[in-house]
């Protein structure tokens, strides 16, 4: 059987004035290895990370507090009484 070829995504935070911007996710072992966002001139913390196809939940971890996705629609009920953003990569 072929492995599904992973997905090129972007994900992307408007905070102009954050130092330290973070994607953690099921992807990222959560905090063990944590996705640096690069600040854009416009405020806008970015970067693009390749995904396997499926479901994958994650959220932002800014100046230490964790936040969610603003653009994320989809989220799921996480262990610590919040909520984690989805991201569903298509095949």
């Amino acid at each position: 059987m072929a492995k599904a070829l992973k997905k090129k995504e972007t994900f992307q935070l408007i905070d102009p004035d954050a130092n330290d911007v973070m994607l953690v996710g099921d992807f990222t072992d959560w905090e063990s290895s944590p996705i640096i966002l690069k600040h854009q001139k416009d405020g806008i913390w970015k970067t693009t990370v390749e995904l396997e196809p499926g479901e994958h939940e994650y959220r932002f971890l800014v100046d230490g507090e964790w936040r969610d996705d603003s653009r994320c629609s989809l989220h799921k009920a996480n262990p610590f009484g919040g909520q984690n953003c989805v991201r569903d990569v298509a095949p």
